[in-house]
């Protein structure tokens, strides 16, 4: 019995995607860079969590960031104004970054700086539950961000994303009594569906709880190293 022609293809194309990530992570041992792929629904918040992470952390760490965008660099120039070296991806009609992606971002930002001198290499992915799940990007730690606004029954609904986390971050705690979030339901969902996920709740608008998120970031580094 044959393989359909599109699932061979489906196949094909995450081979192809896996053998360039393993070349990314190979180059990521080498500069001993820890590479942090941030992965949400559009407007879940990660470019605002980015915003003020990269701000707590620049004084002692050496990071750049990967920013994936369909259409726009608006992301980007919101991240550059932090004062990081940001390399925009444009993916056009793709609603994913992939290994292919990555490896073109890094190859610019080499034009910009040595990778072996930074600390931390955030890639924050484009806005999707589904698609970027798929696609192995070489990095060493996934985040899932969940925000309050979408509702607790985002990790039954779409667990890959979860499932494949390291640390899930609901944010915009700041609006859970206004938009009347679940919390412990929330929280059981993501026990249920992502065990493995170190768990952080925090509003990036606020401050409230990021703390504990960069304390982690910190401790995976020296683990990293």
């Amino acid at each position: 019995m044959h393989m359909p022609l599109e699932d061979t293809l489906g196949l094909n194309l995450l081979a192809a995607n896996d053998h360039q990530a393993d070349h990314n992570r190979e180059h990521f041992d080498a500069w001993r860079l820890l590479c942090l792929n941030v992965m949400s629904s559009p407007g879940a918040g990660k470019t605002s969590l980015l915003e003020q992470t990269l701000t707590a952390l620049s004084a002692d760490l050496a990071m750049a960031v990967l920013e994936g965008d369909m259409t726009t660099q608006l992301d980007a120039e919101r991240l550059e104004a932090v004062g990081v070296p940001v390399i925009p991806i444009t993916t056009g009609r793709a609603c994913h970054l992939d290994a292919a992606m990555v490896s073109g971002g890094l190859s610019l930002l080499q034009q910009r700086l040595d990778p072996a001198s930074l600390d931390l290499l955030w890639v924050e992915n484009v806005g999707n539950l589904v698609c970027p799940t798929a696609f192995d990007l070489g990095e060493d730690l996934r985040i899932a961000v969940l925000s309050v606004t979408e509702g607790e029954d985002k990790p039954l609904k779409y667990p890959a994303l979860f499932k494949t986390a390291d640390a899930v971050v609901i944010n915009k705690t700041d609006l859970a009594a206004a938009v009347a979030f679940e919390r412990d339901s929330a929280l059981a969902n993501l026990r249920t569906v992502a065990p493995q996920a170190q768990l952080f709740e925090l509003s990036a608008r606020t401050g409230d709880g990021l703390g504990a998120l960069q304390s982690w970031i910190l401790g995976q580094l020296v683990a990293c190293r």
